[in-house]
Formats: structure tokens, sequence, C-alpha cells
């Protein structure tokens, strides 16, 4: 019997995916990876973009055990994991440029938590395949109540994949979330309120 080698080449692509969305990310900036489950697409980012300053994002316990596992053999002292909600750490965490999802939930949704984690003008990029078209169209009248002022659909990783991984980029102005996510920040922040999380490695 011949061995079945699919597994391997699937989950090789799927670390392939996640790494080619550092086309789409500027140097040197902040990021953080809302929902990161295994790491995908924080770790790969990571691992090929060291300027990067990451969070990863996480609210299972095991999960973020492993992923604390995985950056410390790693050695990505760039890499920090919060455990925690993205709605739970408004506020105590530092507003950033970039968020990142992949297969967190559909685009509506996402941008509810990831949009109002982003520092005025930052952008949530998030990994899609073919429904990214129909996800973003779907979801204009929602991505326009949290501030966003400008969205688009490109594919990063031409010669790298095949076919090239689809993102949705989601840029904002100077109000990330809307005015209601713009007072509850505000209020959380001047609470000092604490997240769940424990940042161990800077």
């Amino acid at each position: 019997m011949r061995p079945d080698i699919r597994g391997p080449r699937r989950r090789g692509r799927h670390l392939l995916n996640c790494a080619v969305l550092s086309e789409a990310v500027a140097e040197g900036v902040t990021v953080c990876d809302v929902g990161s489950g295994a790491g995908l697409p924080g770790i790969p980012l990571a691992l090929v973009r060291p300027d990067l300053r990451i969070t990863l994002l996480e609210p299972l316990l095991r999960r973020t055990t492993f992923l604390q596992e995985v950056v410390e053999l790693l050695g990505l002292d760039h890499v920090t994991v919060v455990r925690g909600r993205a709605e739970e750490v408004l506020g105590s965490l530092p507003p950033v440029h970039v968020v990142t999802a992949r297969a967190v939930a559909p685009l509506d949704r996402l941008a509810g938590w990831g949009v109002p984690l982003l520092r005025p003008y930052g952008e949530m990029l998030a990994l899609k395949g073919d429904t990214a078209e129909e996800e973003l169209r779907g979801a204009r009248a929602a991505l326009s109540k949290l501030g966003v002022v400008a969205t688009s659909v490109l594919q990063v990783g031409e010669g790298v994949v095949d076919p090239p991984s689809t993102l949705v980029r989601v840029e904002v102005g100077e109000s990330p979330g809307g005015v209601r996510f713009a007072a509850k920040r505000a209020k959380a922040a001047r609470a000092g309120r604490p997240s769940r999380g424990t940042r161990r490695r800077r």
C-alpha cells in the first residue's frame, strides 16, 4: 500500500497559506491574531517576519498552553500569548496596527470582534476562500457601523501557493469599532482592568 501523504501536504499548504499573509503586512507593525487556535496564521507569520510584534489571542486554556509551548520552543521572542476573548481584552491590550484571523467566523461577526482592537487607521486581514467577495458584500452595512472606511479583496502568495491565498482587507478610520466601542475602550482603559492572559515573553 502507498502511504497517504495528503495529510502532511494539506498541513504544509495551510502553513504556507498563512505565511504568505506577510506580503500584506507593513514592516515593524504590531499584530493581534484573533482566535489564534493552533497558531494560524500567527505562528507562520511570526516565523517569516521577526520585525513584527505579534499577540496570539485565544480564549481556551489548553490552546494557550500549547501556543506558549510552541512560542518558547521556536524562540519567538517577538510573540506574546494572551488568553481571552477580543471583547474581554478591549481596553486592556494596547491597540494594534493589524488584526489577523483565519477561519474564525463570518466576516461581519469577525469584524465586530477584531476591528475594535485596532489603532486609528489600522486594518484587519482575514484569510478567506472562495466566499470572500460574497462575505464582503453581505457585511458592508455592519462594517460601516464599525468605522470601516475601505475594503478590498486581494491575492497573496502567487508563485508560492497554488492557488494564491485570498485575503479580505478591512481598513478603519479614526474611530475603530465606531462610537460605541470608542466609549467602551476609553472606560476600560480608565478602569485599568487587567486581561485574563499572562504576557510571558516580550
